[in-house]
């Protein structure tokens, strides 16, 4: 790959500058929102049907157009309508995509402590173009730049990967310059910065690999294993601890095996005990224009596809909206 992949569809891009094109079934979805939430209760089946049957496309013009036709976020009706797991999800769901990864973020940072699992699976390993719509998008959704807020938000060797990501650094793959001799001095410089006299430089390694394009990294990836015997990933495990090493290595495998690494992030969230339904939510909604190549890589590493997967960890309405979901961009789901 010449950039890292974009989970935003082209239209998303375009809808986040202002420019949606409608058609009329997103004038009927808006009307089936509309009566599924009229008077007493909510037909919640309805919603599922309706928010959940929905492409990203879709959901994006959805949520402008609600607010277009009836005079108020559709978001916020969910935050009303809903509550829980089901609730929280329902209003990802009526957010464009940014806006969504937005809420996300604000609800990594609220409160006591900061969510780092949440955080650096919305901000690492994003492409440039992402990084910038992204920040322009928590400013204008919550009058805060989120530089700032990550920056005053965490500390530590993970802060300085988050500022990293956030300054969208990654250079354009040329193979003119990304030759050969680039790719030896890339191994040895990521070398020497695990092992310099003074310990690991950390924030020289997070800024080689944030401006690495994934096809110049992966070439750096393979002269590493011809020199030293070991690759990227593992040297990176050898150095950092923790959250931080957490986050290193996804930032590293959303370049170079995006659709492996988010195969492993999904099913992370219902490992061990109990379920974590935020990050599931999360995961499902961000990359669900990549989930039918996430599947392969989950069934291959499994034994199981993700569908399966959220019938057994999951219930209720919320059970059926993430299957719908699923469904959307894997038809043969159960």
């Amino acid at each position: 790959m010449n950039k890292s992949i974009n989970l935003y569809p082209d239209e998303v891009h375009k809808a986040s500058l202002g420019a949606p094109e409608y058609y009329p079934e997103i004038d009927d979805a808006c009307e089936e929102i509309n009566k599924a939430t009229k008077g007493l209760g909510t037909d919640e089946d309805a919603l599922i049907a309706t928010l959940g049957s929905k492409n990203i496309v879709e959901r994006c013009l959805i949520a402008y157009r609600y607010q277009e036709k009836y005079g108020k976020e559709l978001k916020e009706l969910m935050k009303k309508e809903n509550s829980g797991d089901f609730g929280f999800l329902t209003q990802l769901l009526s957010l464009p995509a940014p806006d969504a990864d937005a809420m996300i973020i604000r609800k990594a940072t609220k409160g006591l402590g900061t969510d780092e699992k949440l955080l650096y699976t919305v901000i690492c390993g994003r492409s440039n173009d992402e990084i910038d719509i992204l920040k322009k998008t928590y400013f204008k959704r919550y009058n805060t730049d989120l530089t700032n807020l990550v920056s005053s938000e965490t500390h530590g060797d993970i802060k300085k990967l988050y500022l990293t990501c956030l300054r969208g650094v990654e250079e354009t793959y040329d193979p003119k310059y990304h030759n050969a001799s680039k790719v030896e001095e890339g191994a040895k410089t990521f070398r020497r910065k695990c092992r310099g006299r003074r310990g690991t430089y950390e924030g020289a390694l997070f800024e080689f690999i944030c401006k690495s394009p994934p096809q110049y990294l992966q070439m750096v990836d393979d002269a590493y294993v011809k020199a030293y015997h070991v690759n990227l990933r593992y040297a990176l495990k050898k150095e950092l601890r923790g959250k931080t090493e957490d986050a290193a290595l996804f930032t590293l495998g959303m370049k170079l095996r995006p659709y492996i690494t988010a195969a492993k992030l999904i099913k992370s969230t219902c490992a061990g005990m109990g379920t974590d339904e935020l990050g599931l939510s999360s995961a499902i909604l961000r990359y669900q224009l990549i989930l039918p190549q996430v599947m392969m890589e989950h069934i291959k590493l499994f034994d199981e596809n993700i569908g399966d997967m959220v019938s057994s960890e999951t219930s209720g309405d919320y059970k059926q909206l993430l299957l719908e979901m699923i469904r959307v961009a894997w038809p043969g789901a159960p």
